[in-house]
């Protein structure tokens, strides 16, 4: 049961990364905005990384039949959705790649020393989180400055991204309990919380965010 709903939720992920991805397609095409370009890389390659692990549950149940998913597709799926959070971060706040201040710098680089002896995906795991976190902190004190509204659900989908990398990393230190599972849902419920920003764009074919150009 646990095994079908983990294949389930990844479904999902690829359905909703790439209905997100497709509108920042069309957004990109109405305004010609950069952020929007990046926006669509982002959103396509996190769905891309979904659909990598779903079809790794699928051919798992229809023809291995082991039990378990292979280590290494859901490393690639991981790995695949790292390259997304990257640009959706930055296309939403993270100017430049290394923060300025050294306090955030040393937050950055202490979970790589970390995990530097154990497997790749909790690298990318480590990474995504503080991409994530920081484009989330990043992104509301954006809305502090501008009280645009629209900041407010990228930092919650940001934020609910994060934390559902940081639930998916803590799970490998208890495999059997419903940390993945919650770790999936919360990523979904980040994926929709930065769809309605995006949502208005097709509609109004106006540029998505001047404050992130």
């Amino acid at each position: 049961m646990e095994f079908l709903l983990e294949s389930i939720l990844n479904l999902v992920g690829f359905l909703v990364g790439l209905a997100i991805g497709a509108m920042s397609i069309i957004g990109f095409r109405n305004t010609g905005s950069p952020t929007l370009f990046r926006l669509s890389i982002a959103f396509l390659s996190i769905s891309f990384g979904f659909f990598v692990i779903w079809m790794g549950y699928t051919i798992e149940d229809f023809v291995i039949k082991s039990g378990n998913i292979e280590r290494w597709v859901q490393t690639l799926g991981i790995a695949i959705q790292t390259i997304g959070y990257f640009f959706i971060a930055f296309s939403h706040s993270i100017k430049s790649f290394f923060p300025k201040s050294s306090y955030f710098r040393s937050v950055g680089i202490l979970p790589l020393f970390l995990v530097s002896s154990v497997q790749l995906e909790h690298i990318f795991r480590s990474v995504s989180f503080i991409l994530l976190a920081y484009g989330a902190i990043e992104t509301m004190l954006s809305y502090f400055e501008s009280k645009n509204k629209g900041a407010i659900s990228v930092a919650v989908g940001l934020g609910l991204l994060a934390l559902g990398e940081f639930l998916g990393w803590y799970s490998f230190v208890f495999p059997e309990s419903i940390l993945y599972t919650a770790s999936m849902t919360i990523k979904i419920g980040g994926l929709v919380a930065l769809f309605i920003p995006v949502s208005k764009v097709p509609l109004t074919k106006i540029k998505f965010d001047d404050d992130f150009e």
